[in-house]
């Protein structure tokens, strides 16, 4: 009986480990040409101008069309453009006058900072400023911990990506800092930050120059990083980010008689400013005359909006030129989750016939066979 089962058991073992399975890969948020790790751009118009950037896309944020795009799916480290889904979360949250106190760890926080001291001179209004403005790590923390602590942060933070369907987008810091597992994609960050454009109060943060920040002796003044705003007639936000892990990202938006583009890249080695004042303009030029290569979409209702999924947690690289995070969403759909449901599923057809054939050898006196027998 055992000799007769073999053959069975192989064929399904081999099944379990090859992930080999016939469901249809579910479409990418945004239509089926963002699949494409590729340049996607519309016919009837030059090309969009040439960038370093590894990933991009340009849309009309009134109407959400993807003009064009190039790996729109593929996830990267955001670096602090993830900034623009922690303001994003957190200003419906937290009432603007709120009084702060920023804890130890929130002022000691690595990376870029605004300077915060451990005193309540500190109001949510403030810390947006220095958020979106100055891209402060410790106004991230201390905004986390206005809203009841980090691990509920992220949760909000990762619940409002699932509701503005960008399904690439796992928060694991407020900042942005790098962290195993942390991602997001232009396509995601072009959906935040137009969700984010539709709030004033986001606008207001995002688009002013120069502000006063409190200081426990009067006050000083902070600046906007994005130099766009000084430069491209029209800009209006958004947000950039750095890390040596993730390189350059830039989210910027711009609007000229009534209508406004948003251009998104991912993983640029360098000096990226006049290349996206560029791609801004073909954006402009293209919008209205072309069929677009895909949409952004509409947040979902409140309460359709899923947890966020479980992610794979990556091993952090000692290189600072670390390939992209994970897969785009063309293979990630197919990718590990059916691989390991697969594998379970043979596993235990495995083991049910194994132990019929040794019920029935028991009935014959004959020994189960030992393992790798």
């Amino acid at each position: 009986m055992w000799n007769r089962l073999l053959p069975v058991t192989a064929l399904i073992a081999a099944v379990a480990l090859t992930g080999t399975a016939h469901a249809s890969p579910t479409p990418p948020v945004g239509g089926e040409q963002l699949a494409s790790r590729g340049l996607v751009r519309p016919d009837g118009i030059k090309a969009p101008p040439t960038t370093k950037a590894t990933s991009f896309v340009i849309a009309d944020a009134e109407t959400g069309e993807v003009l064009a795009a190039k790996d729109a799916h593929g996830r990267y480290r955001p670096a602090s453009t993830l900034k623009m889904l922690t303001a994003v979360t957190l200003i419906p949250l937290l009432d603007k006058d709120l009084r702060v106190k920023p804890s130890h760890n929130a002022v000691n926080q690595e990376g870029s900072a605004v300077g915060l001291t451990t005193k309540p001179i500190y109001k949510v209004d403030d810390l947006m400023k220095a958020l979106m403005m100055s891209s402060g790590n410790d106004a991230a923390m201390a905004l986390a911990e206005a809203n009841g602590g980090l691990d509920k942060t992220l949760q909000d933070m990762n619940t409002a990506a699932r509701r503005l369907q960008a399904n690439d987008t796992v928060a694991k810091t407020p900042s942005g800092l790098d962290k195993p597992g942390q991602s997001s994609s232009a396509y995601d960050l072009a959906l935040i930050a137009r969700a984010g454009l539709a709030n004033p109060e986001f606008r207001r943060y995002v688009g002013t120059k120069i502000a006063k920040f409190p200081a426990p002796k009067k006050y000083y003044e902070i600046s906007n990083h994005n130099k766009l705003l000084w430069r491209y007639d029209g800009m209006i936000g958004v947000k950039n980010g750095w890390t040596t892990k993730a390189r350059a990202s830039f989210v910027g938006a711009a609007t000229r008689g009534g209508h406004t583009i948003i251009v998104a890249i991912m993983r640029h080695e360098g000096f990226f400013w006049e290349e996206v004042a560029q791609l801004l303009d073909w954006g402009f030029a293209a919008r209205g005359k072309v069929t677009p290569v895909g949409r952004l979409v509409d947040p979902l209702p409140v309460e359709a909006a899923a947890p966020a999924p479980q992610q794979v947690t990556t091993t952090p690289m000692a290189s600072a030129e670390p390939a992209p995070l994970l897969e785009s969403a063309a293979a990630k759909q197919t990718g590990t989750s059916r691989t390991v449901g697969v594998v379970v599923i043979g596993a235990g057809l495995l083991f049910g016939l194994v132990w019929l054939g040794y019920g029935l050898r028991r009935r014959r006196g004959s020994r189960p066979p030992a393992l790798g027998e």
